[in-house]
């Protein structure tokens, strides 16, 4: 696999009446995703009924006070924006080079070391999935509770995994008919809560709003190491930067707003959040739309999953990975039934992983080595340098914003270090903008060594 892909198995894929993404890692993938495509389909992923429930996290700070209804949508908006302008960036890189998301990181560490962050990005598409199918369960049980629960888990499970045998037919439908559909159901439930009232529980509070603002960058950075496992598939770069960025800022902005609005109501219960739905008249239709549009959540984490399971091993047919990902986030969603506090720690966990990976690759692709092109082969030498800056943005992150772990030594490690760096989170502190400026700021200033090194490895 080259920095670009071969475009002759792409153009022979383009004759076929529908073409489909490729089953192992070595083939071209078609380019048959423009502009709506691409929005359309970030437009669904970004509206969610997780989406729905974890408004919550902007609207609460860490001392359990409500922040004002302004500090909240003013984190939604800010938050949803620069981490949708990191996912875009990501969707970029994977249109230029044809590559899905962890085989791009063959070109940034090696093919080797890229299998640290292949693992860790397994884990949270895994740990998505079955999120996912829990709260399509959720949703379906709110709807109509006298089927056992196992009975919606294993249906959306089989949901899911039918769409991922066929991606690229996945999004097409849901650009012709489901975007429409939730698009129409969005309008109703803020046109209906509005009507309701919208109270604002925390008076003039602003105390917490960047914590807030982190929470919501997470919730778009976790779909940084996915992005371009469907950008690939895009017929332009521009199309694809501007489709994912204008389609998922217009649906997150717009879900975390109707959440917060209904948790208003609700007395910020998120376990309560359903019911102000179902309980509008007519509300049930509505919800139905949002509770079945789910899929494509889960639909993405198993399928992204099994594109980073490629990397590891190139030529096993994606189809029977998706089968065998399917069965078991379905198998682990029957036996957990609810959220715990560790969700939120999962979210922090999250940023603190993908924001400065991105800021690293990000700047290696388009300012450093990645200029001259990529070698993305399963050659590809290891490149152990670039563990620093992603290391040094990990740290910086946790330091400002550690992830809330229930574990004694995890607490306790965080808790040191600040006292010994002298560094603690403050109402003016980013976890997310300072860890991706510093992990992006020292791989600007290791690109002349790495050339260097780049230089004589070639000669």
């Amino acid at each position: 696999m080259s920095a670009t892909l071969d475009d002759r198995d792409a153009t022979t894929a383009s004759t076929a009446a529908r073409p489909e993404a490729p089953l192992v890692l070595d083939t071209a993938p078609p380019r048959t995703l423009g502009f709506r495509d691409q929005a359309a389909f970030w437009a669904n992923l970004g509206v969610s009924l997780i989406g729905f429930s974890s408004a919550a996290t902007v609207m609460v700070n860490a001392e359990g006070k409500n922040l004002a209804l302004a500090a909240s949508i003013t984190a939604i908006v800010v938050g949803t924006v620069v981490g949708t302008l990191m996912l875009a960036l990501a969707a970029l890189i994977g249109a230029r080079t044809g590559a899905p998301a962890m085989a791009v990181l063959r070109g940034l560490f090696g093919t080797r070391l890229s299998y640290v962050p292949t693992v860790l990005n397994i884990l949270q598409c895994i740990g998505w999935g079955v999120y996912e199918l829990i709260v399509i369960t959720q949703g379906a049980q709110a709807l109509y509770g006298g089927i056992p629960r196992w009975v919606y888990v294993v249906l959306a499970g089989l949901l899911t995994t039918t769409m991922t045998i066929w991606p690229l037919g996945s999004i097409a439908a849901l650009r012709r008919y489901v975007a429409i559909a939730v698009g129409a159901s969005m309008l109703f439930f803020t046109v209906q809560l509005a009507r309701h009232g919208v109270h604002n529980p925390g008076g003039g509070n602003w105390n917490g709003f960047l914590q807030a603002t982190d929470y919501v960058i997470a919730v778009s950075i976790s779909f940084v190491p996915l992005a371009a496992d469907y950008t690939r598939h895009s017929r332009s770069g521009k199309g694809s930067f501007w489709g994912t960025f204008t389609g998922y800022t217009v649906a997150q902005v717009w879900c975390y707003v109707v959440g917060a609005i209904a948790l208003t109501q609700v007395g910020g219960d998120p376990n309560k959040i359903f019911s102000t739905f179902t309980g509008l008249t007519a509300g049930w239709l509505f919800f139905l739309v949002l509770v079945l549009r789910e899929a494509d959540q889960s639909f993405a984490n198993v399928y992204s999953t099994a594109m980073s399971i490629h990397n590891l091993f190139p030529k096993v047919d994606r189809r029977w990975l998706t089968l065998g990902i399917g069965a078991i986030v379905t198998a682990a969603a029957l036996s957990i039934d609810g959220f715990t506090n560790t969700y939120y720690a999962f979210l922090g966990l999250i940023g603190a992983f993908f924001v400065p990976l991105l800021a690293v690759l990000a700047v290696d692709f388009f300012l450093g080595s990645g200029k001259d092109g990529w070698d993305m082969s399963e050659q590809a030498p290891t490149r152990w340098l670039m563990l620093l800056p992603w290391t040094l943005g990990f740290v910086l992150y946790e330091l400002i914003n550690p992830a809330a772990l229930p574990y004694a030594w995890w607490t306790n490690l965080w808790a040191d270090l600040q006292k010994y760096t002298h560094i603690h989170p403050t109402s003016w502190t980013s976890a997310s903008l300072f860890s991706f400026l510093i992990a992006g700021g020292v791989t600007l200033a290791l690109t002349p060594a790495l050339r260097r090194r780049a230089d004589r490895t070639a000669a």
